[in-house]
């Protein structure tokens, strides 16, 4: 890294000399406009519009533009003479509790390095940061304009964040902050239900920049000549719910299942307005068209029950059969002895 800046921390009569560092670089892809047809870079050239000649840096000033085509032209000379008692110092003003300062304020982050033989008065300042839990408040000059900032510890280094100043923050006008909407307790409860079912901790190394993987993947195989691979379409994002609290209980489910959860809370369990129509449904279509297989079981059923209808009937027939043989026999013998007695 390249420091782009030197100066000194000053609070009370301490001062700490320190260089300055971009902390964040982006990671976009850079584009050089060139013409389509031959590939030949496109130059700008610094052109005034009155004479029509090119102008060199030297030669530009900053002009105000007061109205009506009029300008007010300033020379490096005039920004000179402007107090800036902060040009080479970090004025620490105060300490306050970190929470205090709305993150819309911050901008852009910068490292601090001790330089020389300011290390044990920087450690003692970091040091003391981190055991009182606040940051410093502070004003530096940073390319000729200055600005608010504050001074905390970040992985063990002084980080500065360069802030807006409060008349930068701009005030949100909408015209839904004048209706009087209300929720329901009910909604709010399983909109805090689905909050929680999707609560985790910050790990910023999870997320990716997909687009930009993306775009080198496009770069990369026009280098090598390849054939371009056309990344997944992204599911079309729902239509927006009618029932709120049907969209809500559907995503706490769709959250759970997710983290292989089972559902809790109040209703869990239970089915929600969108399981409970996929369910009827389902029953609605079962007994339009029954199963083959189902069919199947009534009819086997239907013959078990003639076939024991059958042999219940062939038994009786049987039995009777049987019982008026019995029967016969004591005849049979009756009409025997009497033939014998008349022969006789």
């Amino acid at each position: 890294m390249r420091a782009i800046w030197k100066g000194a921390v000053s609070f009370g009569l301490v001062s700490i000399g320190v260089k300055l560092y971009s902390a964040t670089e982006e990671k976009d892809i850079r584009f050089h406009q060139v013409h389509r047809d031959d590939g030949g870079r496109i130059r700008y050239k610094r052109t005034c519009q009155v004479c029509g000649e090119e102008v060199s840096y030297d030669d530009i000033a900053k002009g105000y533009d007061i109205g009506g085509g009029e300008l007010v032209i300033l020379t490096d000379d005039d920004f000179a003479d402007l107090p800036l008692n902060t040009s080479r110092a970090i004025d620490v003003l105060e300490f306050v509790p970190a929470e205090q300062v709305d993150p819309i304020l911050y901008n852009k982050s910068y490292f601090l390095e001790p330089e020389g033989t300011a290390t044990k008065p920087y450690v003692l300042l970091r040091n003391a940061l981190t055991d009182s839990e606040r940051v410093a408040i502070v004003k530096v000059a940073i390319r000729q304009r200055e600005q608010l900032a504050t001074l905390r510890v970040h992985q063990g280094v002084l980080l500065l964040n360069t802030m807006l100043w409060p008349d930068e923050i701009r005030k949100p006008d909408f015209g839904f902050l004048d209706e009087d909407l209300k929720v329901r307790p009910p909604e709010l409860a399983m909109a805090s239900s689905l909050i929680d079912s999707m609560a985790g901790d910050f790990q910023p190394d999870v997320f990716t920049d997909d687009y930009r993987a993306a775009l080198q993947e496009v770069i990369d195989a026009k280098v090598e000549g390849r054939e371009v691979v056309q990344p997944e379409e992204a599911e079309e994002a729902p239509a927006a719910a009618v029932d709120l609290m049907a969209a809500l209980k559907a995503s706490v489910e769709r959250a759970q299942a997710a983290r292989g959860e089972k559902p809790t809370g109040r209703g869990a369990g239970e089915p929600t307005p969108i399981s409970a129509a996929r369910s009827a449904q389902r029953k609605a279509a079962e007994q339009k068209a029954p199963p083959k297989k189902a069919a199947g079981k009534r009819n086997d059923k239907g013959a078990s029950a003639k076939t024991a209808g059958k042999k219940t009937a062939d038994k009786k027939a049987a039995t009777g059969k049987k019982a008026a043989g019995q029967k016969a026999e004591p005849a049979k013998k009756a009409a025997a002895k009497k033939t014998t007695r008349k022969t006789a």
